[in-house]
């Protein structure tokens, strides 16, 4: 009698086939790359995203109407150089470059300011690299999951000016 259980304890047909595609499901969930790309409208408009490269942190505050792009190293610091560069590779690639930026006391972090970020933002969001560069030094951030994120960003200010 005990043998007759087993086709009832164990499922078979669309049953089996049903858990089989759930389990398949869960795994190729968690093995998908969390994007790192986060927003956040508090205090400012922000847009940050951390990886094994750096951190990279844009920023809009509308009380002054100031943007900022903060590219911050994980280790070592930035070269000594006159031009930093942002270049954004594949979908709509742009270049642009500054002598106005300022790095952070230690070295690690580098920041452009200015009132306008249209080619920034742009370059974010259109492409999938973007790479920050400084004399002989490159810096690559992926864009992958970035969509969200720079949405909100845009809309941001008029948010906040609500």
């Amino acid at each position: 009698m005990a043998a007759n259980l087993w086709p009832t304890l164990l499922p078979s047909g669309a049953g089996l086939y049903l858990n089989v595609m759930r389990i398949t499901l869960a795994f190729l969930i968690l093995a998908s790359p969390a994007y790192a790309w986060e927003f956040s409208a508090s205090p400012i408009c922000t847009l940050t995203d951390s990886s094994d490269a750096g951190e990279m942190t844009v920023t809009y505050d509308p009380a002054i109407t100031e943007y900022t792009i903060t590219v911050t190293l994980p280790d070592g610091t930035w070269p000594d150089a006159q031009t930093f560069g942002m270049a954004f590779a594949n979908g709509r690639p742009i270049s642009i470059q500054t002598d106005l930026f300022t790095r952070s006391a230690d070295g690690r972090s580098l920041t452009v300011k200015d009132r306008g970020f249209g080619n920034v933002l742009n370059g974010l969001e259109f492409n999938s690299r973007a790479y920050a560069i400084l004399g002989d030094l490159t810096v690559g951030f992926t864009l992958d999951g970035i969509d969200p994120a720079i949405s909100a960003f845009r809309d941001c200010p008029a948010d906040s000016l609500a």
